[in-house]
């Protein structure tokens, strides 16, 4: 089985989106600066922007995806990212953990809907073999990683900007963890720190 990698980004005060995040707004009022290192740099829903990830971003970015066989994201980030315009832009198969699966793609989509995380792991990890298994957001599915003991590393990237209210990543999390800091790679637009999840 291969690695198990749980990545998310943040604000300096541990928000994974601003408030009042929805539809067309998925990372909610002013949280689309949690993404800049993503997309180059600035950027808003109503501008046209580009996928321009550059520097120590992109270097760290495909470090850690390297080797990917497959994912596991909640619905919140589907739908957030507008479902990628239809079809899975990451290496392998996404399975999407959502209540409503009757919304179901077409297979085609590379996308997988299914009913509880815990299956959609299982499946994730079937279907990667030796490859690693990448864990997106939103914090729902991070939490629920972890609380289970079965992710090998955590990745946090914390871009430099305060919210002051959203969705906190670790909102309602009780696990007691130990983690041994991997990596840690700066840029103007973000701080990502790569973890060893201790399990003994």
């Amino acid at each position: 089985m291969g690695t198990v990698i749980a990545s998310i980004t943040t604000s300096v005060d541990g928000y994974v989106t601003g408030p009042d995040d929805h539809a067309g707004q998925g990372l909610g009022v002013g949280g689309e600066r949690l993404h800049y290192w993503v997309m180059g740099g600035p950027w808003t829903y109503e501008s046209e922007h580009s996928f321009g990830m550059s520097g120590p971003d992109k270097e760290f970015f495909d470090e850690m995806v390297a080797g990917l066989g497959a994912g596991v994201c909640g619905r919140g980030m589907y739908d957030a990212a507008g479902a990628w315009g239809g079809t899975n832009p990451f290496g392998g198969p996404l399975f999407v953990v959502t209540h409503r699966v009757e919304d179901q793609p077409p297979a085609e989509s590379g996308f997988t809907f299914v009913d509880g995380f815990d299956e959609a792991l299982d499946r994730a990890v079937e279907a990667a073999g030796d490859d690693k298994v990448s864990l997106g957001g939103g914090a729902d599915v991070i939490r629920q990683g972890l609380a289970s003991g079965r992710v090998d590393e955590l990745v946090v990237s914390t871009a430099p900007v305060v919210l002051g209210g959203g969705k906190r990543l670790f909102e309602g999390f009780t696990r007691d963890l130990d983690l041994e800091v991997r990596q840690v790679v700066s840029s103007p637009f973000a701080t990502h720190v790569r973890y060893a999840v201790r399990k003994d």
